[in-house]
């Protein structure tokens, strides 16, 4: 099985590229976040011409995250269980972050973690929550082959991003924030794209403003954390950072894993 996610940044405006990579790439199964609409307005017609089934989950024009398989997409599930809510006022929402499916025998959860948008905003809070919950219950899944992707928005190591400096990413480089990514692995998971590639300047995001692509200011922020059912299958991974380039690109690229039967 080939396996990637990627944060798309609005499937409506880049089907195209993202249906057209999928057949170039040989992809399986795809992981996809933000893709800002629900799941009436997301164009599914171009992916199940090409082949793929669809579980969608999306409530607005924020967030929202999909999954396209090609072997098999069953026992969807639109939340993690006690995934926390949010809203800075009223009663906190369970926002499209994360969705769950078994393609070909594996568990798929495409994720999207969030932002943090400030250390004194309470959205860090959130994220913070998010992780952890998350972890939670990855943690009674880690004897079955599970599969965690997406978007975590954290910069784990100092070289996952070009200047812990950079003010844009201030949630992302906390030791807090760190501590919860790593937390995975005490449950029981292997992040698969480290194992494959190195960690020097190897980026999956570039900001689209101060002309950090050919700049070269990057972060790496997507990952493919695997259970250990699942983790002594991977044989393989890429990050397409040519997905960054041209007219209409996402700010993020694909991550591929490639995993034996």
């Amino acid at each position: 099985m080939r396996l990637a996610t990627w944060n798309v940044n609005s499937i409506r405006a880049r089907v195209d590229r993202v249906v057209d990579w999928l057949d170039r790439s040989g992809t399986d199964v795809l992981a996809m976040q933000e893709i800002k609409c629900k799941p009436e307005q997301f164009p599914r017609e171009a992916f199940e011409a090409a082949g793929y089934e669809l579980a969608i989950h999306g409530l607005n024009q924020w967030n929202g995250v999909a999954i396209a398989s090609r072997v098999g997409l069953t026992d969807v599930e639109t939340s993690f269980p006690d995934q926390p809510g949010f809203a800075k006022t009223g009663d906190p929402v369970v926002e499209a972050r994360a969705l769950g499916a078994t393609c070909d025998g594996v568990r798929v959860w495409s994720l999207y973690v969030p932002n943090g948008r400030g250390l004194t905003d309470p959205h860090y809070d959130y994220k913070l929550a998010f992780l952890g919950r998350l972890k939670d219950a990855a943690a009674t899944w880690a004897q079955s082959p599970v599969a965690l992707v997406g978007d975590f928005n954290v910069a784990p190591l100092p070289t996952d991003i070009w200047s812990e400096e950079d003010s844009e990413a201030v949630t992302h480089v906390t030791p807090e924030a760190r501590d919860a990514f790593h937390a995975f692995e005490e449950a029981g998971y292997s992040e698969l794209s480290r194992r494959f590639l190195p960690a020097e300047r190897t980026y999956t995001f570039w900001d689209y403003k101060q002309l950090r692509f050919p700049k070269g200011e990057g972060m790496r922020i997507d990952f493919a954390y695997a259970s250990a059912p699942l983790a002594e299958r991977a044989t393989g991974a890429t990050i397409v950072r040519d997905e960054r380039k041209g007219k209409g690109a996402s700010d993020h690229v694909p991550v591929v894993i490639d995993l034996a039967d």
